[in-house]
């Protein structure tokens, strides 16, 4: 039980170290979805037909409904983030001394799974308290809720971001496939516009957004920074997390 101890101290250790030792990666991670917040929701909160409300109240409230989808695409881009480190470590020969160890590979596996979804929560928590700054209001009993919702959530897209390192072996192909699971997954999802929203635009795109588990993601972080619990939502994340775990624990092959 020591020898675990040690193992997954060391790996959750070695990445919170790596990301602060990264200040241009932690500096783009707060940056980006702030952006989003006070830039985009601007000029796109006439698509929740609120603009006859004042201009301020109307600003505040698109504010208020797209944070829980910045803060599950937070946890969407560290998690790739996460699985791009990954190839690094195995381009640069660190990766053969961690496989050195006795410990099973599903458990290092998860020591790496859990490493990541503490970074996505401390980025998730930093995004909400600034985002209280301009005038977004996030309950505080909402920070407590939404821990279960983002560690779900970083354990099935981390899990996704390690199939793809386990198939893909140059860091630069790495990047590149990255921006096409990304924004997909982003822009194809309730992240910025409710289901209905955009099933009065389009009911093809509907579908793809019905069937996109980052969906379910956002929904779940939704309901759970107010307070509320949504089944369906957890189910089907559960459900990927088990899958993804699987299949990434499976094709990861230590002697390739």
């Amino acid at each position: 039980m020591t020898a675990y101890w040690t193992c997954f101290w060391a790996i959750l250790s070695r990445e919170i170290l790596r990301f602060f030792h990264q200040r241009s990666r932690l500096l783009s991670a707060l940056v980006r979805p702030l952006l989003w917040l006070v830039v985009f929701a601007a000029g796109f909160r006439s698509a929740l037909g609120v603009s006859i409300m004042p201009p301020y109240e109307s600003y505040i409230l698109y504010q208020e409904y797209i944070v829980p989808g910045l803060c599950a695409m937070i946890v969407l881009f560290n998690s790739m983030q996460t699985s791009l480190s990954m190839v690094y470590d195995r381009e640069m020969g660190s990766m053969k001394i961690l496989l050195m160890s006795p410990i099973p590979k599903s458990f290092l596996l998860f020591s790496k799974l859990v490493a990541a979804a503490c970074l996505s929560l401390l980025q998730v928590v930093i995004f909400l308290i600034l985002a209280n700054i301009v005038d977004v209001e996030i309950p505080w009993w909402g920070f407590l809720y939404a821990i279960p919702s983002v560690f779900l959530s970083a354990f099935f897209l981390g899990a996704l971001g390690l199939i793809l390192s386990n198939f893909i072996k140059q860091l630069e192909n790495f990047a590149g496939v990255m921006n096409f699971v990304i924004f997909p997954m982003f822009f194809m999802s309730s992240a910025l516009y409710p289901l209905w929203k955009i099933q009065e635009s389009s009911l093809l795109l509907y579908w793809i957004c019905q069937y996109n588990p980052f969906s379910y993601c956002v929904e779940m972080i939704r309901f759970s920074l107010y307070g509320q619990f949504n089944l369906n939502a957890s189910l089907v994340v559960i459900g990927c997390v088990l899958i993804t775990g699987i299949i990434a624990v499976v094709t990861f092959t230590p002697k390739k």
